[in-house]
């Protein structure tokens, strides 16, 4: 054995630290292998637009709360007591925002990896989406970090670089990069304790930064499943027009730095009329969402009947406004926001809606929210100027 060392084993020694850096800064998590097997494997890919599953769950923001997180993917049936995906072929999506509000972003991102390569197996998909926190973030935009959001990301930084110095003494593994190259020692505004933070969340999520790349990366900005198409704000006929594949290319692209370390977003994922901050179908009041401009959205993408989307709390629960071709499915679940009940919404394979909730008032009700029989009986709870509640089609 005298004769085993790096240099005949640096692909064994760069597999063990990266599993060591993995375990430590995820909370305790071993990734199982990806699916080689898989069109959908290579960094590469992009798929924008999927046929009908049987079974289509929607997840809305989680903003670094990863109990509540579990809790969802466990209401939905998805996930057992052990966090193992337990989901078979049902396919899932979750809309954006894992980012800010919450201290468990780096975890949350590992979760819903691992969940990923699990589903996989079983013929299950989970599909992540940029919201407007990836895009901030990705931007050095960090007003809604919490303290110890930034203290994750710090110690993500320190195991990374142990990693990388690991690395760096065995002989055939390349010398791995500085990820702190070209950011500032010292960045303006920020108080003197908080430094190495920031500049380990502004190295790890910047363009082409090592969580950003490999987690990010993955994302798309809008997605067609079936008969719905899901954005974390909202679509225009603009961002429609210039293509929604296009779009989450490019968005790819730059994440992986393709543009440059540096680089802004693409035009239409900043400001108030881009996809992933609009908030035209997103009102509480239903009179004030502009359902002109989204029939006139749906209707340049053909077979989709609704837009489903996140981006804004709403107070009332999952809901549908403009004939239910609006769903708004951000409930405000994380703690970091208005420490929501988890809710879900799941799609069968004939468009039946139906809402997946942990409220004790209605789960064990058999139905979600309203129905013809309940009216009167939670009428308090919604004024008669509120978003209608999603009706549930059996």
């Amino acid at each position: 054995m005298s004769n085993i060392t790096c240099e005949n084993l640096p692909n064994l020694v760069s597999s063990f630290v990266d599993t060591l850096v993995d375990f430590s800064v995820s909370g305790g998590l071993f990734l199982p292998n990806p699916d080689s097997t898989s069109p959908q494997n290579g960094p590469d890919t992009i798929i924008t637009r999927y046929p009908t599953p049987d079974r289509l769950i929607a997840i809305g923001d989680l903003h670094g709360d990863l109990g509540k997180s579990k809790q969802a993917f466990k209401m939905a049936g998805l996930i057992d007591d052990s966090d193992r995906w337990v989901g078979g072929s049902s396919t899932v999506v979750q809309i954006g925002d894992v980012l800010d509000r919450g201290d468990d972003e780096i975890k949350i991102l590992y979760f819903l990896e691992k969940l990923k390569r699990e589903a996989q197996k079983t013929g299950g998909k989970l599909i992540t989406m940029n919201g407007n926190h990836e895009i901030m973030n990705i931007e050095a935009d960090f007003r809604y970090v919490t303290r110890n959001g930034l203290k994750e990301f710090e110690d993500w930084a320190n195991w990374f670089s142990i990693g990388s110095q690991i690395k760096s003494l065995c002989a055939g593994l390349e010398k791995p990069s500085d990820i702190f190259y070209g950011i500032p020692l010292v960045c303006k505004n920020v108080p003197r304790k908080y430094q190495h933070a920031i500049r380990a969340r502004i190295a790890a999520l910047r363009p082409d930064g090592p969580i950003a790349r490999r987690f990010l990366s993955q994302n798309v900005t809008v997605l067609v499943i079936g008969d719905s198409v899901f954005v974390h704000g909202g679509l225009l006929k603009y961002h429609v027009d210039y293509g929604l594949n296009r779009i989450n290319e490019e968005v790819r692209d730059w994440i992986n730095g393709l543009m440059g370390k540096f680089a802004p977003a693409p035009p239409y994922c900043r400001g108030r009329d881009s996809l992933v901050w609009l908030r035209k179908y997103s009102n509480e009041l239903a009179k004030d969402c502009d359902c002109s401009a989204l029939e006139h959205v749906l209707a340049t993408i053909p077979g989709v009947k609704r837009m489903i989307m996140g981006h804004t709390i709403q107070e009332v629960g999952i809901n549908g406004v403009c004939d239910d071709r609006a769903i708004r499915i951000d409930v405000g679940m994380s703690k970091g926001c208005i420490n929501g009940l988890p809710e879900v919404l799941e799609i069968n394979g004939n468009s039946g809606l139906r809402i997946l909730t942990s409220n004790p008032l209605y789960q064990n009700k058999g139905k979600a929210y309203l129905d013809a029989d309940n009216k009167e009986e939670f009428a308090y709870l919604f004024p008669q100027n509120a978003p209608k509640q999603v009706e549930v089609k059996a």
